[in-house]
């Protein structure tokens, strides 16, 4: 009688294991951007500064619409030098405590992060309208989806795109830094241009990062430093998400 060889199933329920534990850590990844997304939206719309009736401020935007004395304090007092920088400030900040930093300290840190980027885009409300504001969200939304799907599923390396694209960045932030004292109307939508397509470009080389940190870490079974992965992952396709939405808004907002 024929003897047949054994069929080899540890290979197979090795990689099950690693796919169902990819797709967790990408959950994991999606739902904590997610939550630091609303909380974003809702340290924004709570920050806003403004009110829809006349307030005793002669800071009158358009319309019946005033800043609120909060409003005047965050947008007209050299504190919004504060709100403008200090998100920058803890994304260094974030960098350089990771590995000090529990995961639960980690996820922590995010949250408080996603509320200071709130306070600091709280401005929006009281330049762009509503509608405006939804429409470019949702765009950027479908545009997000597709472009991580993308660096989720796609064979093609594209690891060689980070130099290129972290160095498109720190261009972005010198020419923003620059445009404040200039105000050229020019250089920002040079800038905005520019920022939605080096965003657009970070959204699938981080989501493909992302994946490829996971397959090559996942056999070592350090289950903290993979918490921790997942909430820097987070974090950077947080950014990507915001900084896309933002240019967007720049280029395609109806202001008020």
């Amino acid at each position: 009688m024929a003897d047949y060889p054994p069929i080899r199933t540890a290979g197979i329920a090795h990689t099950a294991e690693i796919d169902e534990g990819l797709r967790a850590h990408m959950n994991k990844v999606y739902g904590t951007m997610s939550v630091g997304m609303v909380i974003t939206a809702a340290a924004a719309w709570a920050l806003s500064g403004l009110a829809l009736s006349e307030m005793p401020t002669p800071y009158q935007i358009g319309g019946n619409t005033y800043l609120t004395e909060l409003g005047v304090t965050l947008w007209t007092s050299p504190l919004k030098w504060v709100v403008m920088f200090l998100p920058l400030a803890m994304v260094f900040m974030f960098g350089a405590m990771i590995n000090r930093l529990s995961a639960a300290g980690a996820q922590t840190f995010f949250y408080v992060f996603a509320a200071a980027m709130g306070v600091s885009i709280s401005w929006i409300f009281a330049v762009f309208t509503g509608f405006s504001i939804i429409q470019v969200f949702l765009i950027t939304a479908i545009a997000f989806a597709g472009l991580s799907l993308w660096g989720y599923t796609t064979k093609k390396d594209i690891s060689g795109w980070g130099s290129f694209l972290i160095m498109g960045v720190i261009g972005l932030i010198v020419a923003s830094l620059v445009n404040i004292w200039l105000q050229s109307p020019a250089i920002m939508f040079a800038v905005s241009m520019l920022g939605v397509l080096i965003f657009a470009g970070l959204t699938a080389y981080d989501t493909q990062k992302i994946k490829t940190d996971y397959l090559a870490h996942a056999a070592h079974g350090d289950q903290e430093w993979l918490a921790k992965s997942a909430i820097m992952g987070a974090l950077n396709l947080y950014l990507d998400f915001i900084n896309m939405f933002m240019f967007l808004l720049q280029l395609f907002g109806n202001r008020e």
